[in-house]
Formats: C-alpha cells, sequence, structure tokens
C-alpha cells in the first residue's frame, strides 16, 4: 500500500461533533440546522452550513431514524416483479424521483414472480424500518402483510391488486385494454388470433385472457383453445410458441402478446418466418425501439410514469397520516397503431 492511499483509508467520515468545532457553535445548534428545526439565527446557521460543506459533513439517516420522534426512517421499498424488465424499470424510475423530491432514499428489489421471496423481502423491508412500500405482488395473498399494516407501515399496489388486505391500487384495465387491442386485429380482417399470455395464476394474464375472449365473442367468433398459449416466461418461450401455432394447418394470422417480452418473442418468430409484414402483431406494454422495428409494433401502452408516481403520491400521504379509506385507481391504456397490427387479415384482403 502507498504512504498516500493509505492516510485516505484510515481517514474517517466527519462528525456532528467535528462539525461543531469548526463552526464554533454548540452541538445543539449543529443538530438544529441539520433536521431543519427553527430558533437558529441567520448568522449561525451560514456558519453551521460553511461547516459541513468544507468538512463534506453527511448525516447519519440510521441514528436520526431512532432520534426521530416519528420514528420515521426516511426510507420507501419497492418491490416490483422484475427491474430490468421495462414495465419494472420506468416505474421504478418515476417513483425514485418522487421520493428524491422529498428527500426520501429507496430499497427497490425484484420479485421474480416468487411468493415465497415476496414475504421474505417484505420481512426483510420490516426490519429496515421503512417508512411505507410499493408492492406488485407476486402471491395470491397478501393477508400476511396485516400485521405490517397495524403497526402503521402502508402498502400500495401497482400491476396487481391486493387480495385479503385493504390497501391502496394503482391498476389498469387490463380486460378492457386486452378487449380493444383484439377488436382492433378483427376490425383489420382477421379471425384466426393467437394469444400468447404470462402465468394463468396472475391476475393480470388471467384478465387479458378474459378480455381476448370477450373480444371474440362481440365479434361472433368461437373461441379455439389451440390459439392459446398461456404460463409463458420468456422472449425464448415466445418464440417458440408463435412458430408452433404458424405450424398448425388452420394457423393464426394475427397474434396478441400479453406482455412486453412475450410480444419481442413473437416478433422474432415472425422474422425467423420472413412473415413480419404478413401476420399482425399487438402486444399489451409497450417497450423500448418498439417504434424503430420494421414494421414498428403496435401495443397497449400504460403510462409508467403516471402509474408510478400516482403510486407515490398514494404512499406518502398514508405515511403524512392520511385516514381515510382505500382507492383503486384505474389510469386509462392507450392503442397505439404503429403497423404491425394493421397488416390486413384474409377478410380484408381483395379476393
Amino acid at each position: 500500500m502507498s504512504e498516500e492511499l493509505g492516510p485516505r483509508i484510515a481517514k474517517s467520515r466527519a462528525t456532528m461533533n467535528d462539525v461543531a468545532r469548526h463552526a464554533g457553535v454548540s452541538l445543539k445548534t449543529v443538530s438544529r440546522v441539520v433536521n431543519g428545526e427553527p430558533g437558529v439565527v441567520a448568522e449561525l446557521s451560514a456558519r453551521v452550513r460553511d461547516a459541513i460543506a468544507a468538512l463534506n459533513y453527511e448525516p447519519n439517516l440510521s441514528a436520526r431514524s431512532l432520534r426521530r420522534l416519528d420514528r420515521r426512517s426516511s426510507t420507501i421499498a419497492v418491490l416490483l416483479e422484475d427491474l430490468s424488465n421495462p414495465y419494472s424499470a420506468h416505474v421504478l424510475r418515476a417513483i425514485e424521483g418522487a421520493a428524491r423530491q422529498r428527500g426520501v432514499s429507496l430499497l427497490a428489489a425484484s420479485l421474480e414472480e416468487n411468493p415465497d421471496r415476496e414475504r421474505q423481502l417484505v420481512r426483510a423491508m420490516s426490519r429496515h424500518r421503512v417508512d411505507g412500500v410499493i408492492i406488485a405482488p407476486a402471491s395470491d395473498d397478501q393477508g400476511y402483510i396485516t400485521d405490517e399494516q397495524r403497526a402503521g407501515v402502508p402498502f400500495v399496489f401497482v400491476d396487481r391488486p391486493p387480495r385479503n388486505i385493504d390497501a391502496d391500487a394503482v391498476i389498469v384495465d387490463s380486460r378492457a385494454g386486452t378487449r380493444r387491442a383484439v377488436a382492433h386485429l378483427i376490425a383489420h380482417g382477421h379471425r384466426r388470433i393467437g394469444f400468447l399470455g404470462d402465468l394463468t395464476r396472475i391476475s393480470t394474464a388471467h384478465e387479458r385472457l378474459s378480455g381476448y375472449r370477450t373480444a371474440l365473442g362481440d365479434a361472433g367468433i368461437a373461441y379455439d383453445p389451440t390459439l392459446v398459449v398461456a404460463d409463458l416466461r420468456s422472449v425464448d418461450a415466445a418464440r417458440a410458441a408463435a412458430l408452433r401455432l404458424r405450424q398448425l394447418s388452420d394457423p393464426p394470422t394475427a397474434f396478441f402478446a400479453g406482455q412486453n417480452l412475450l410480444t419481442m418473442g413473437v416478433v422474432y418468430a415472425l422474422r425467423d418466418r420472413a412473415e413480419s409484414h404478413a401476420v399482425a402483431v399487438v402486444g399489451f406494454d409497450d417497450f423500448d425501439l418498439a417504434d424503430m422495428l420494421d414494421p414498428p409494433v403496435t401495443v397497449v401502452a400504460q403510462d409508467l410514469e403516471a402509474i408510478g408516481l400516482r403510486a407515490a403520491d398514494l404512499l406518502f400521504a398514508r405515511i403524512d397520516g392520511d385516514g381515510s379509506p382505500a382507492r383503486l385507481e384505474a389510469p386509462v391504456t392507450t392503442l397505439i397503431a404503429r403497423g404491425s397490427g394493421e397488416i390486413a387479415g384474409p377478410e380484408s384482403r381483395p379476393s
């Protein structure tokens, strides 16, 4: 180890006592300035802030939360399906921005559609004394959260509703969004429409299949289970499923994909078969560069920034003492027609 590096490692962080000595004020004065309390004259406050800047002092948030009368940690938890997925990433970014404006830190983790991991992470966040939790649940029963709620920890649900507890939720109407998307394909001449869905135990996947069946019924088209593949969890799985469906003796002329990764899988499958401009595709949830593909992909889009911001607003309202009944908010989806969903089907092509 070099002589230059050694002292840097050994150097400790500045403390509140160091700030007090540097500014020539009492420890109590420093504490008041750091915590934003009134009663400090401007000249002393300026000296403390100059000392903080000179010493690069940062408050110990853990210690501060132990001293605060309200026992808040100025930290929230965000537990989503997969932080690498565009849906989760965009929602998380919006929540992070709202938290930053309040000076609140954020702990985030992926649930990976694992109910046991969901319970483990909720317990872990409880041990960290987070002030609240935003969660896209993986399990079908959140009754275990009741004790946390009684202890004063608010929960806000996104993407999927809470089960067996009362809590705020921000959830789009997946059934209505899918119904509109499939009706769009039918209007462009398709009657054989393949459906690729996520895990059937997930409420959103169930609602999207319901919307698909409703749209077919509205148009007088019989439901054909051979065109439906569920419990898909990856791009590769969706790609293989779409290839299998296109090899049927009476294949689908269009696809509806129930989430963004599955849409990508369909796009790959059609490219494999050189059918990108022959078979229509609509996907639920937008994804990066969807508008740059050939053809650009038509999607049912959610306003992910609005969902994240609204979830954060609800959570911070609860943290601040809002005791009103639990709210269920349903942001609208938007069908963005870009080209892939407008490819003409057999019923609209000239004979």
